[in-house]
């Protein structure tokens, strides 16, 4: 017996080890090394922020192939390509927002930077007035926020809406400019949220079919209603199609029985901000409602308002607060 049939014999040893050691979510490649499964490596770049959105989206678009799932499939395309409406737009991706403007006035006085209320501007038009709406696909939404240096983006009113409505707002005064003041932390909780949604669900497919990533065309590795079940809860958050994918659930939308600790460490921040009385009142306000609501849209609500509070006093607020943020974005879901 020669040394090269040892050799031979301890290599064939050692990956037979390997192979009996495999765990199911993982390969081996025909050098002998274990290979990331698909679940695992969007797990892993859900998990990491320095990974763009669109490459771990990417990696979701095959996983939605091998899953064979249509809604999954359709809501990757859209976050990768942008959502062609707002009417189609999920809830984290529209924000509530408030409106300034420039305004100008006899004698060459004038205004800046100006509150707009909502109460000067038709009905009608108050519901678009005062929200934003992301329908841009994830990576210009992160192009927006990269680098952390602006505290607030803006979106300019149509210049129709200026034109008709300019002179009805201030007494005196017409508007010459005017635009939606938009908190980046919203756009930073947005995708935020889409990552969560992303690693929730990939989790949850890894529990029901470990090697779901791995299944070839066609395959079906998980029964159609079991996915859109999935879907339904960690991504579409829809509680009409969850409930009916599984007749007879008890759906709850309670919020603070399952978080009371993130509240209470939240408001103690507030309160060891170094902000002065008024702002830590406004703050702990909206972290009050958020811990004390019920439904979904009274949550978002309170959300929404601690976000534009945190955003128009990011100096003072920023750095104690920004941890909350992708906590109560997920809660949001």
């Amino acid at each position: 017996m020669g040394p090269n049939y040892k050799r031979t014999a301890a290599t064939a040893a050692v990956l037979s080890c390997r192979l009996r050691q495999r765990p199911l979510n993982s390969s081996v490649s025909p050098t002998g090394t274990a290979r990331m499964s698909l679940l695992r490596e969007i797990q892993t770049a859900a998990i990491d922020s320095m990974v763009p959105l669109a490459d771990l989206l990417r990696k979701c678009k095959v996983l939605a192939a091998r899953l064979g799932n249509d809604d999954f499939k359709a809501w990757v395309d859209k976050e990768l390509n942008g959502y062609p409406s707002k009417d189609e737009l999920p809830q984290y991706r529209v924000i509530t927002v408030n409106s300034k403007g420039h305004f100008s006035g006899p004698f060459q006085s004038g205004l800046r930077n100006a509150d707009i209320p909502m109460t000067c501007m038709p009905e009608a038009l108050r519901e678009t007035l005062s929200h934003t709406y992301f329908t841009s696909p994830v990576a210009g939404l992160e192009s927006l926020v990269r680098g952390g240096k602006a505290s607030s983006l803006s979106e300019p009113w149509n210049p129709d809406i200026v034109a008709h409505f300019g002179d009805s707002i201030y007494e005196n005064m017409n508007c010459m400019q005017a635009w939606k003041v938009i908190p980046a932390p919203a756009i930073i909780a947005a995708l935020d949220t889409i990552r969560t949604r992303i690693l929730n669900f990939a989790l949850e497919i890894e529990e029901q079919a470990p090697a779901a990533g791995e299944a070839a065309p066609n395959a079906n590795p998980l029964p159609q209603e079991r996915v859109s079940h999935i879907f339904n809860t960690y991504i579409s958050g829809n509680v009409q199609n969850l409930a009916n994918a599984s007749p007879g659930a008890n759906q709850s939308a309670t919020y603070n029985e399952q978080n009371p600790e993130l509240f209470r460490e939240l408001l103690r921040a507030i309160e060891t901000s170094g902000a002065d009385a008024k702002i830590v009142k406004a703050a702990s306000a909206s972290v009050n409602a958020m811990a004390a609501a019920t439904t979904r849209q009274s949550f978002g609500e309170a959300y929404r308002s601690f976000v534009s509070i945190v955003a128009d006093h990011m100096q003072i607020l920023g750095v104690s607060l920004a941890p909350f943020l992708p906590h109560l974005a997920a809660i949001l879901g």
